[in-house]
């Protein structure tokens, strides 16, 4: 209950900042335009000259992009990891995406875990929550190994699927890490050519489904291999 209420405290004192502080909305307001016409226009360039308009905080306004990319669906959180890239260069920019990406992924699983369902339900669509509350139920903590390589499946929703349900947040944690860390690497090495074009994120984005279907494939192998040992 403790808990509960100081998160519902943080979330009153943050949206009452938005709509106060007008330099902080027009930020907010700013950053989403930017990601929503990079993502559409498939033009990097306008991401990467915005974050650099930051001059020596350049890193702190892509660190907190990531986490309410992560937050709020459906922001496409690949844009950011792209961009990042090409901002910081390949090793900076992958530590960096990463690491705000595992902080924007735990806190949509504590959102979730201390507010519940009818909290989440307002962020996503119950449609989609109900999906991954069967995937959940099928195939426990791989669901967020697998989804997490997914370019198609939304970052947050798994996140918050994960927080409704009984697994351990530690479980959470190390699949997260592990699942986000191969496609967060692949985005990196392409971001750092970035071009402005969609060819880039095209490319990045083929990569990382044929990641993720050749994981999946040798999961799969590997588990009906074990399966007839075990017989």
């Amino acid at each position: 209950m403790k808990s509960k209420l100081i998160l519902l405290g943080i979330f009153i004192v943050a949206i009452l900042a938005y709509l106060l502080i007008e330099p902080l909305n027009l930020w907010v307001n700013t950053s989403l335009s930017v990601i929503k016409e990079a993502t559409v226009d498939l033009n990097l360039n306008v991401m990467a000259e915005y974050l650099r308009s930051f001059g020596s905080i350049t890193w702190v306004v892509s660190f907190a992009l990531m986490v309410l990319s992560c937050i709020l669906a459906p922001i496409p959180a690949f844009i950011i990891t792209l961009t990042n890239a090409a901002v910081f260069g390949w090793l900076n920019g992958a530590i960096l995406s990463w690491s705000s990406a595992m902080v924007g992924a735990v806190m949509c699983f504590y959102i979730a875990r201390i507010l519940g369902r009818d909290v989440v339900l307002k962020i996503i669509s119950k449609q989609a929550l109900d999906k991954s509350d069967e995937y959940f139920q099928n195939y426990g903590v791989h669901t967020i190994l697998i989804c997490r390589l997914l370019p198609f499946v939304s970052f947050d929703l798994i996140s918050y699927a994960a927080g409704l349900t009984s697994m351990k947040f530690s479980k959470f944690f190390i699949a997260t890490g592990i699942g986000q860390l191969p496609a967060t690497l692949v985005y990196s090495y392409f971001g750092k050519n970035l071009d402005g074009s969609g060819k880039v994120v095209f490319i990045a984005l083929l990569a990382v489904f044929a990641l993720s279907i050749v994981i999946y494939i040798s999961k799969s192998i590997y588990e009906k291999r074990k399966a007839k040992q075990n017989a």
